[in-house]
């Protein structure tokens, strides 16, 4: 109910959730305080997310006006029925939403007729069945295709605006005609690109989009050899700055769809940097996050470019050794192949005496005496094991019983 009715304008532009705290800043968009700080102070931006024009001023006016209209809608929900039908807006007539598509073409108000189709698809899942069967979905996609040849900001709005209606749209395979016309290569290439300079309201559509249209095993070369590197880096991006918690983790789980059906576009997401950014936010991600960013690094230690940046940083070993017996069970397991996919092809001194410093042949030890457990991944700590134990035993730390247990002196 909150979802559906909800004013666009309550919401914070960086989370997408209803604001508590609203200040202003100064090119007078409202956010959670919280955000912008963190957007500002944290992550040392110095662009307005909304409208990406630069600031120089990083002053905030509280916004009182707003804060109470957002407690007085959160009071129209507790309110009974009978008064909450009341003031509920009426549905806006097929015809209406019509004529706004055929206006989309030589209006010079593209913007404004975004927003109002926008509001009559948030109406709920009648209106979206509606829009889908009058067209809209084409209105939509050709204004997206036709305005991004355009340079100037209000296109570009445009464009975003038109992506806040294409996100809502469930985008699946029972709506085919709806799937086939986003995913041709010109509307995918205008969405990459917002995706890479859109506002941070409008990266989150973007990749919403790109998650739902990853979910029906989509052919994402294409896009790959338009984009290249770049496509990676913007993917990259919305995981490190973290200040939207959904956008990273779709991002996480395109990455995975991406590289885990093409290995020649590991090189590209290697070369963008993909294995020092996951490095560095494994220690502090949470369960979810820390599993798909292993399952990512397995896949690009599968090449040997992946494995030589992995050893190449200095926190790889060390936080890959942490990980084990440390996350969850699924996590020791992608730990143990990502350590005997290094151990097997790039066995250096310094790697195997960092495996053991940083106590990942102790756990390995350990994941050894549990009973019935992870049982694929016991066999590949006692080939590891055997494989580099003479480099081992010559340390201290190595166990004496696991000598005799190998059968080494």
């Amino acid at each position: 109910m909150e979802k559906m009715t909800c004013p666009p304008d309550f919401r914070c532009p960086i989370s997408m959730e209803i604001m508590k705290d609203p200040v202003t800043i100064v090119t007078g968009v409202s956010y959670e305080r919280k955000n912008i700080e963190k957007w500002f102070f944290v992550y040392n931006k110095k662009t307005c997310p909304t409208t990406m024009q630069c600031v120089e001023s990083f002053d905030m006016t509280p916004n009182h006006t707003l804060k109470r209209l957002i407690l007085a809608w959160k009071e129209t929900l507790v309110a009974p029925a009978s008064t909450s039908s009341s003031m509920t807006q009426p549905l806006i007539k097929h015809d209406e939403m019509v004529s706004l598509f055929t206006a989309l073409e030589s209006s010079p108000f593209k913007v404004s007729s975004m927003k109002k189709i926008r509001a009559i698809v948030e109406l709920g899942d009648e209106t979206k069945s509606d829009f889908i069967r009058s067209g809209g979905v084409e209105a939509v996609v050709g204004m997206l295709i036709n305005q991004f040849d355009n340079s100037d900001f209000v296109s570009f709005q445009a464009c975003e605006e038109a992506l806040g209606i294409l996100h809502l749209l469930p985008l699946s395979k029972q709506d085919e005609k709806s799937f086939q016309l986003i995913s041709q290569p010109d509307p995918m290439r205008s969405i990459a690109i917002i995706l890479q300079r859109g506002s941070a309201e409008a990266r989150l559509y973007a990749i919403t989009i790109f998650r739902k249209i990853a979910k029906t095993s989509f052919n994402w070369n294409p896009l790959i050899e338009d984009q290249g590197i770049d496509l990676f880096k913007s993917l990259l991006e919305l995981v490190y700055d973290g200040i939207c918690n959904k956008a990273s983790s779709y991002a996480l789980e395109i990455l995975f769809e991406i590289l885990s059906s093409s290995k020649k576009s590991r090189l590209k997401a290697i070369e963008a940097g993909a294995i020092c950014i996951l490095i560095e936010l494994l220690p502090d991600s949470n369960r979810s996050k820390s599993e798909k960013m292993l399952l990512l690094i397995k896949l690009l230690c599968e090449s040997p470019e992946g494995r030589m940046a992995m050893v190449d940083h200095s926190l790889g070993i060390p936080v890959i050794s942490k990980t084990l017996l440390q996350v969850s069970n699924l996590a020791t397991k992608l730990g143990v192949k990502i350590l005997w996919q290094v151990c097997n092809f790039h066995p250096t001194e310094r790697v195997l005496e960092e495996m053991l410093m940083h106590g990942a042949v102790k756990k390995m030890v350990t994941l050894l005496h549990l009973e019935g457990r992870l049982s694929s991944t016991k066999k590949k700590v006692l080939e590891m094991l055997k494989m580099h134990c003479n480099s081992w035993k010559r340390h201290q730390c190595f166990p004496c019983d696991l000598k005799d247990y190998l059968g080494v002196k």
